[in-house]
């Protein structure tokens, strides 16, 4: 299969590694840089009349069944809009845009065209997940009550919306409110510098009750951990170093009210291979192309609605914030990238 893609800096490449691994046929490319396209036309043997630095253009040219947006997040929305006149598939990269009306506009055009839309969120391809969703879905730990992440200054945008994916695929559960304090300062990204993202902490809870925590503030400058705390138990996670541990109690001291937080328990730990991004995407991109189980619009709005809750809860200093609450920040433009 043919495809095409805009944006060839280094997660651009990464996707290009990821659909060479399926033995897809890379037929354009397009970016604004001529360097980064020589580059790649070089590496991948493309001659120049696959090189673009329009997009539509590119798109009416080559016609391709399957499109990869790998830009910054301000161009995705247009770009997604336009590329659904012309392929069956679209992956586009996360987060999946800059505002709440832009991502509907995303979905609604890809509907209207019959066209499937993924959104790069890879937690679910990620045995750090799976393993951790096996655990948790075995019965013996009980109900998950909160998922919480403790981070390095990651940016809500840029890397929360990954966890707020990776919660809802945990519980099978929507986020239903924010409540969020941002640090006084933005984190800036080093891809220009129109662009920055938040830092702080905030808690959710979903439909299900179930509470998500995630604190990455401005003075947090070094790793990731993920804790579990369960009915019976805990997970800690550490996911830079690729293991975990595990404590859950007895058997025959599970009936004993969540008070008796010391009941004697079973322990182990195991560890899991660091994150390859190149194969994540794959596993999405080959999600996408089966028609099966890839993250799609739906989760990717979902996520943008998170973080834009956790905007409107700091503007109102921490008050929490509904996800079905968000209408006066629908067309309110955040400088992600």
């Amino acid at each position: 299969m043919n495809y095409v893609i805009v944006g060839t800096g280094r997660m651009g490449k990464n996707h290009i590694l990821a659909a060479h691994s399926l033995g897809l046929t890379l037929a354009g490319i397009c970016d604004r840089s001529d360097a980064r396209m020589e580059e790649i036309a070089s590496e991948f043997s493309l001659t120049k009349n696959q090189c673009f630095t329009q997009p539509e253009t590119m798109f009416d040219a080559v016609r391709a069944p399957l499109t990869v947006i790998a830009t910054t997040a301000d161009c995705h929305a247009d770009l997604v809009v336009s590329a659904s006149r012309y392929s069956h598939s679209i992956l586009c990269e996360k987060p999946m845009a800059t505002s709440l009306h832009d991502a509907e506009r995303m979905i609604d055009a890809c509907d209207s065209n019959n066209v499937r839309l993924a959104i790069n969120h890879q937690m679910r391809f990620m045995e750090r997940y799976s393993l951790i969703r096996d655990e948790l879905n075995g019965g013996r730990f009980g109900r998950l009550g909160s998922m919480n992440v403790v981070a390095g200054n990651f940016g809500f945008a840029m890397n929360g919306s990954h966890y707020f994916e990776a919660f809802r695929y945990l519980t099978d559960s929507n986020l239903r409110s924010v409540a969020a304090l941002f640090s006084p300062k933005a984190l800036k990204n080093p891809r220009g510098p129109q662009f920055c993202d938040a830092a702080g902490s905030l808690m959710c809870v979903a439909e299900s009750g179930q509470h998500f925590l995630l604190s990455a503030g401005e003075h947090q400058g070094h790793g990731l951990t993920v804790t579990y705390a369960t009915q019976w138990g805990h997970i800690v996670c550490d996911e830079l170093a690729g293991r975990y541990s595990a404590t859950v109690r007895k058997p025959e001291h599970r009936e004993q009210p969540s008070n008796r937080y010391g009941m004697p328990s079973d322990k182990w730990e195991r560890t899991f291979p660091l994150v390859e991004h190149a194969a994540t995407t794959a596993s999405v991109l080959q999600e996408l192309l089966d028609g099966q189980q890839y993250p799609n619009g739906q989760d990717g709005l979902h996520a943008i609605a998170c973080v834009v809750a956790a905007h409107k809860s700091n503007d109102q200093h921490g008050k929490p914030s509904r996800l079905d609450d968000l209408a006066d920040y629908t067309t309110r433009v955040f400088p992600w990238a």
